[in-house]
């Protein structure tokens, strides 16, 4: 199939194109930054999506028969708006479902909201059921509106994905893997922190798994990508036993809160720190989704934590070690 991604170069776009060329897919990636990977430079169309007429060119240009669209500003920035500093997940989802509409031809579109449309501890009662509790999460919902209101009439699907992690990550490679490596990750002792994590591997199995559904199954759905929302202690541990050899260690959290609070001093004065106030709150809250839906409709995921977190160690292993020409990472071949 002709496959055409946007945001094909960041961290679950570069696992979308090497699972695709392995399946035999024709790719092209629209981004406005160079790939992660290099081998998949020569699929790259740099395009910024806030340009609707090249972008619109671009697209009708290569005539694909399905479209994934995950570009977007993805951090936290509380100090900006949805229309200033969001604007490619408004506008340049506008430009995208006008490119869309203005290309024949494609079959299934894929648009890539968030699980922050809905903050923790809510729980909506139908897919228009919003309750963001940040700047990015209210401009995933314009993005999931837009979709709606877009009046295109093929076949499109929602999806939110959770707290994903796996190859590719370079966040989570300089941060949490590195402090977990190196022995000084803590964790809250106390009650479970439930949370929905998803292994990129199995988010990557779900997009495919949605582009070939028939049509009344997938069609106008909003689904949630992720794993089963479980202890993030789990996650942790599992990559303490992989990175180290030992386990995770719990502390109390008064110990941790404590920390957090001097990293807070710390980072006021421009330093990195790996533990803040607001890292604190984020490792001590729930926060779970609802899969039944997506399981239904999608089954279980098919990669195990402990699959995934080798896959992953692995990748940390040999970064950033060149990857075969065929663009396919080396921990994928012959899959």
């Amino acid at each position: 199939m002709r496959l055409l991604i946007t945001g094909g170069s960041g961290f679950i776009g570069t696992n979308l194109v090497a699972q695709s060329l392995a399946r035999g897919d024709e790719v092209l990636n629209l981004d406005a930054t160079a790939p992660l990977n290099p081998a998949h430079h020569a699929l790259w169309r740099k395009m910024n999506i806030l340009d609707a007429v090249r972008l619109t060119g671009a697209v009708r240009d290569f005539r694909p028969e399905w479209v994934v669209h995950l570009a977007a500003r993805t951090d936290c920035d509380e100090h900006t708006t949805v229309e200033q500093g969001y604007s490619v997940n408004t506008a340049g989802v506008s430009h995208v479902l006008g490119a869309i509409r203005a290309t024949p031809g494609i079959e299934r579109v894929i648009i890539t909201s968030s699980q922050y449309v809905c903050g923790p501890g809510y729980v909506p009662q139908h897919d228009e059921d919003y309750a963001p509790h940040t700047i990015y999460g209210q401009s995933k919902v314009v993005t999931e509106q837009l979709t709606r209101q877009s009046g295109w009439e093929g076949c499109w699907t929602l999806i939110r994905p959770t707290n994903i992690w796996g190859p590719w990550h370079l966040r989570y490679r300089q941060e949490a893997w590195r402090v977990i490596s190196k022995g000084l990750y803590l964790h809250p002792a106390g009650a479970p922190v439930m949370r929905a994590y998803g292994y990129v591997g199995n988010i990557i199995h779900y997009i495919q798994r949605i582009l070939e559904a028939p049509r009344g199954q997938v069609d106008r759905r909003t689904l949630y990508l992720s794993d089963p929302p479980a202890d993030i202690y789990q996650w942790a541990n599992a990559f303490a036993l992989e990175l180290t050899g030992r386990p995770a260690r719990k502390v109390p959290r008064w110990i941790l809160r404590g920390i957090g609070y001097m990293g807070d001093g710390i980072t006021r004065l421009g330093l990195q720190f790996p533990l803040t106030s607001s890292r604190y709150r984020s490792m001590t809250s729930d926060y779970v989704v609802s899969m039944d839906a997506t399981y239904r409709l999608l089954g279980l995921p098919p990669i195990s934590l402990e699959e995934g977190v080798r896959e992953t160690v692995r990748w940390l292993e040999g970064y950033p070690r060149a990857t075969p020409a065929s663009g396919v990472p080396e921990n994928e071949v012959g899959k």
